[in-house]
């Protein structure tokens, strides 16, 4: 791949990456959320997306000659396969059929030799015999002939990688992640699969976030960050401190942290023990934290490790279980309305499924929430509670000039207002509550550069001015580190390590790859 460029609307993803990958290589491919890994494979496997929004630029030269994937199917008849993070298995189906779906098969039969082969029959004993060699080529047990639904996770993505070896043209086999969801011991046998895969001549992409297994697998390595390439190297050439440090390596601009009063608190405000929340994709799985009066604590890590899983625990929105104490009166969880009664805000990450009413207005999207839980902002009327009107006017045009909410007027549709606005729109929405904590997720997600240094310095703003603690959850580590006091990082359900904001690019590359307790324990124990 040369020179690939690639952007979303306006939004440059992909800034002149180029990607060299050999036959029976394995070829490591890191970075962080965002870095670009993802959409440059899209490239590559020729998914929709990419055309429908407009292409690329650069070259994709393929067994020497140049190609232009435009659908996947393409792709495939190309040689290149593609394990994707989420399963796209049929579930009543057996692993068979999984395996060989749309690529089955047939014999004759006594029909079919007088009526034409229209009438074959699936050659069932031949598609599991060469189900049962794809299996067995990546040291899996499990019986060829069972229905894929209910079975482990596991296993799930051992089938999908049997799929794609089993193809006899397979040239390109690209894994997205593909020991995310598998136990140690699970992961120990795909990558002993991988390098007998490549072994056979079969090149291999792999994107891992494990820096260990890039070690112990890979032949070269190539990162990516904020869409560029930052180095491609021989494994030989580095190690494990040197690729956190590449991974991460940004210049971090603080955003008025200095003139902050009151972030050196060291009184308990918040407190988590053995916190587990059952979010599907970000699970929390036991968690101890102590956030402090008066501070932005940022929760950092990978997609999927957990972090989102905290706050739409703490605030019921999803079940929780555990103990969360605020300033030292245990909180009622799975309850979201008893968290909004001890002065918790949440602004979701999911700004226009969960955090607005998008065909309300923004008066009544700012108050809603208060007027429902803490009974603000009514009139009675006899037997009656109504809106009061005038009030919400006053208090919607007061957050519209304090936040600087840019629209026609208290009266205009969410809808209508840009990323940014609707955001500040869903903080003042928290802010009506009057929270003691504010949890904010996500809040730069969607919008445009200029948008998420407003978003960014407004909270600065709350911390700084109303002494608000600030819970901030963030796949941008940059923007973490610019204005949390400490921050959390969160990796496989658990808390990795609390860093300062000031820590370096290796201690936070170490730790979003969950290598830091492991290789500072190990310093510690040699010195």
């Amino acid at each position: 791949m040369k020179n690939i460029e690639k952007e979303y609307f306006g939004n440059k993803v992909l800034k002149g990456v180029s990607l060299t990958v050999k036959p029976g290589e394995i070829h490591a491919l890191l970075g962080e959320n965002g870095a670009g890994k993802s959409t440059l494979m899209n490239i590559l496997f020729g998914m929709p997306v990419i055309h429908s929004t407009g292409g690329f630029s650069g070259e994709v030269i393929f067994d020497g000659a140049p190609v232009s994937m435009k659908s996947p199917k393409e792709a495939m008849d190309l040689g290149i396969g593609m394990v994707h993070q989420e399963f796209m298995l049929i579930p009543g189906f057996t692993v068979t059929e999984n395996i060989k779906l749309n690529r089955e098969i047939t014999k004759h039969n006594l029909f079919s030799r007088i009526m034409g082969d229209k009438l074959k029959t699936l050659d069932t004993e031949q598609m599991n015999k060469d189900a049962r060699k794809a299996l067995d080529t990546l040291g899996i047990g499990i019986d060829e002939w069972i229905t894929v639904a209910g079975l482990p996770v596991g296993y799930m993505q051992f089938i999908e990688i049997a799929r794609e070896i089993d193809k006899s043209n397979m040239k390109l086999l690209v894994f997205d992640e593909p020991t995310a969801v598998l136990a140690e011991s699970e992961a120990d046998t795909l990558l002993a699969a991988m390098k007998k895969i490549a072994a056979s001549g079969i090149a291999i992409l792999f994107i891992t976030h494990r820096l260990d297994e890039v070690m112990s697998t890979a032949d070269h390595v190539t990162i990516l960050r904020d869409g560029e390439l930052v180095a491609t190297m021989k494994k030989e050439e580095t190690n494990v401190m040197q690729l956190a440090e590449l991974m991460v390596g940004r210049k971090v601009e603080k955003l008025g942290k200095e003139k902050k009063h009151n972030g050196n608190s060291e009184e308990t405000i918040l407190e988590l023990k053995n916190f587990h929340v059952a979010m599907p994709g970000e699970e929390v799985k036991g968690i101890d934290l102590t956030v402090r009066r008066g501070e932005i604590i940022g929760l950092g890590g990978l997609a999927g490790q957990g972090k989102i899983g905290i706050a739409n625990g703490i605030m019921g929105l999803y079940p929780a279980e555990g103990n969360v104490t605020l300033e030292g009166k245990k909180i009622e969880l799975n309850n979201p309305k008893a968290s909004l009664n001890n002065h918790l805000a949440f602004v979701s990450e999911d700004r226009r499924g969960v955090g607005l009413l998008l065909d309300t207005s923004i008066e009544l999207n700012i108050v809603i929430t208060a007027m429902q839980a803490q009974k603000k902002y009514l009139k009675r009327l006899g037997f009656f509670d109504q809106m009061d009107g005038k009030v919400i006017r006053e208090h919607a045009l007061k957050m519209i000039e304090d936040l600087d909410i840019r629209c026609r007027g208290p009266q205009q549709i969410t809808r209508r207002l840009s990323g940014g606005n609707q955001q500040k729109v869903c903080i003042a929405r928290a802010l009506t509550l009057e929270p003691n904590i504010l949890f904010v997720s996500e809040p730069t997600r969607g919008i445009d550069i200029g948008a998420k240094k407003l978003v960014l310095d407004l909270l600065v703003k709350l911390n700084r001015d109303l002494g608000m603690t600030i819970v901030m959850t963030s796949s941008e580590l940059g923007e973490l580190r610019s204005i949390c006091d400490r921050i959390a990082i969160i990796t496989e359900g658990k808390i990795e390590c609390i860093l300062e904001s000031d820590a370096s690019d290796a201690d936070f590359g170490l730790a979003m790859a969950g290598e830091y307790k492991k290789l500072r324990s190990k310093e510690a124990v040699i010195s």
